[in-house]
């Protein structure tokens, strides 16, 4: 019976632990910025995340989600990729490619 406790615990708290996944979607404004909306499948703000533009292998731009979970940026010339890094396993990555 305890083992079947322990088990149930452990189970429980891992699907606990995966409760909220990280969401971002990010939009071409039409005027040379970008700007991505951030959350997480339980409902909670993104504000305070931190977010970053990767271009050629390093970080052209870092900021954080502001009071309504959106962030803008200066769209970089050629391939990049939108981060939102929330820690712990809960990263989201957006390539250039997808965002319209």
């Amino acid at each position: 019976m305890k083992k079947l406790i322990i088990v149930l615990a452990v189970v429980l708290s891992a699907s606990m632990a995966f409760a909220h996944t990280a969401l971002m979607a990010c939009f071409d404004e039409g005027d040379g910025t970008v700007t991505c909306e951030g959350g997480f499948s339980d409902g909670s703000s993104a504000s305070g995340t931190k977010f970053r533009v990767e271009a050629g292998g390093k970080t052209v731009f870092e900021g954080k989600f502001n009071e309504n979970s959106e962030i803008n940026f200066k769209k970089p010339a050629g391939d990049y990729q939108a981060v939102l890094d929330a820690g712990a396993g809960h990263k989201v990555v957006v390539q250039s490619k997808d965002i319209n």
